[in-house]
């Protein structure tokens, strides 16, 4: 018998089974697909082209895993991008920024000599906050709600834990000073506010705001958007604070030297099985059935599936109390997000920075395409009334031009992050247009790029709907759950059971859907590890 089966190598589920190794624990990991990583993948699409089909960046990844897991020893490198992010216009003009802040600085002064001295400003602002809250992301949400006592017993030790931890995020805080108002704000509110008062340039705001808006279902304008503002100044697996990079060999590297390092500590994983049920008795978990209908006994069951495929497809009707499930019924999915993965001939050609005979720094980082705030509002209007973009807003990274690994000799691979391609489509089905909506983004590329078209070798696009079929991901969220403030933190999944545990005993959530949420972090499967360990073997 096993003393814990994880669902899903996805590389919180490897992260979690490698802690729990470690400390003698028996593990089984079982992956749907026939290669680990969930959406941390690398897959050889087409002959010579090795790509990262969903996730294509790394930054927030826990330097503890990396350390831990020895992640180096088994092939895992990031390489840094420099120049970071590049925004075209069609004018002619361009923005590049990067690490660098003076040459950031010189870049923005082209089109605001205020902006440019407001930038170290904003930056310094963001990274004050990002200090400050970094921790909670290794942390077990407290419970401080006072939830009916019908819907979970607590104990007296969890209850001076999350004292121990409400009290150390108030003292956090408290190092704030006079910025907690703007770290209440980016906490919950809006991008563009935020982004108005700091800067008067839009070609600024709005490579800003795509950011804050790229993986949801909302404009820079909606509540909770100004979040994902500090995430450009979180993480540091990039090269530094903040710099996003692309993994060597692609994101299945990273997954890769995951599973190496958790089979090195004494993991099993099994690839091309599917589980069917959560199997459970008197309230408590006895294994799982696969849908060969092999069962598998096991002391405990960590999910690294979301929520609605863990309560509601994997868990028999009735099983669980009915409050809790009513909560899960109500978890927001709302995504509208599209992968399209690209092999092209040659690199884009921008009109407004000329070259593509090698890669150049409009080449290195992410493009941002839909250069002004009004576009990334007006791509929403399209999408809130269940229609894709008319002009999407598109993040394209070229990972081809620092990664020689990818492509053959003078090919590349174009990885195009598209807003907003709704999964409820008003009209239609993904099935019948994602191909005319992946038409109508190269074309959208090609006003900035005009050699895009006729460079294209292959090209794989993923709807939202294929985001779900592929990598479960409902509704296509890559979040495993929407991101406003009602769903994080102490909120995730839902009030009152986000330390990972659920009403089923021996059953414990250990990805995305768990704090602190989505992004290859690995912060969900490490903190849930630590408490299936405080709990003990059931």
């Amino acid at each position: 018998m096993y003393d814990c089966v994880i669902i899903g190598a996805g590389h919180n589920g490897l992260v979690c089974a490698h802690q729990l190794a470690r400390q003698g624990w028996k593990i089984l990991v079982l992956e749907r697909r026939d290669l680990v990583g969930g959406a941390c993948v690398t897959e050889p699409l087409w002959p010579g082209f090795k790509v990262s089909t969903a996730s294509y960046l790394v930054s927030l990844l826990l330097p503890e895993i990396e350390q831990e897991m020895q992640l180096a020893k088994y092939g895992y490198r990031v390489l840094p991008r420099n120049p970071s992010s590049f925004t075209p216009l069609p004018d002619g003009k361009s923005l590049l920024l990067g690490p660098d802040l003076k040459q950031n600085q010189e870049q923005i002064a082209q089109f605001s000599q205020h902006d440019a001295e407001q930038y170290p400003r904003y930056e310094a602002m963001l990274e004050k906050i990002a200090e400050c809250l970094e921790p909670a992301l290794m942390q077990t949400p407290p419970d401080l709600l006072p939830l009916p006592s019908t819907w979970r017993s607590i104990g007296l030790g969890k209850k001076i834990r999350d004292t121990k931890t409400a009290y150390h995020l108030h003292q956090s805080l408290k190092s704030l000073g006079e910025t907690i108002p703007e770290a209440i704000e980016l906490l919950t509110g809006p991008a563009l506010p935020i982004l108005n008062r700091w800067f008067e340039s839009d070609i600024l705001k709005a490579t800003l705001a795509t950011d804050a808006i790229i993986g949801t279902f909302q404009p820079p304008s909606a509540p909770g958007t100004a979040y994902v503002l500090l995430h450009h100044v979180m993480g540091s697996a990039g090269g530094a604070r903040g710099v996003w990079g692309y993994v060597e060999g692609g994101m299945g590297a990273l997954s890769q030297a995951m599973a190496k390092s958790a089979q090195a500590s004494g993991v099993e994983i099994r690839t091309g099985v599917s589980v069917e049920e959560i199997l459970i008795q008197n309230q408590k978990t006895t294994g799982v059935r696969l849908s060969t209908g092999e069962t598998i006994s096991t002391r405990a069951v960590a999910s690294n599936a979301d929520a609605h495929v863990t309560f509601e497809k994997l868990i028999p009707t009735g099983t669980l109390p009915e409050t809790f499930q009513n909560a899960v019924s109500r978890i927001d999915y709302s995504s509208a997000s599209m992968k399209i993965n690209v092999a092209v001939s040659e690199l884009p050609d921008f009109t407004c920075l000329p070259g593509n005979s090698e890669p150049g720094p409009q080449h290195r980082g992410t493009i941002h395409i839909g250069a002004t705030c009004e576009e990334i509002e007006r791509a929403y209007d399209d999408a809130k009334y269940g229609q894709p973009s008319q002009k999407p807003i598109i993040e394209m990274t070229i990972p081809t031009a620092v990664d020689k690994t990818l492509a053959p000799p003078g090919q590349h691979i174009l990885s195009l992050f598209v807003q907003y391609a709704p999964y409820q489509l008003a009209e239609g089905n993904w099935d019948e247009i994602k191909e005319d909506f992946a038409d109508r983004c190269i074309n959208r590329i090609a006003e900035l790029a005009p050699n895009v078209p006729t460079s294209v070798l292959h090209r794989q696009v993923l709807s939202p709907l294929d985001l779900e079929r592929t990598f479960s991901l409902t509704g296509g969220n890559i979040f495993q759950g929407a991101m406003p403030a009602h769903q994080l933190y102490n909120l995730r999944p839902v009030p009152g059971w986000s330390d990972y545990r659920t009403p089923i005993k021996g059953l414990y959530l250990c990805g995305s859907a768990a704090h602190p949420g989505g992004g290859v972090m690995g912060a969900c499967g490490r903190n849930a590890a630590r408490e299936m360990l405080r709990d003990g073997k059931p």
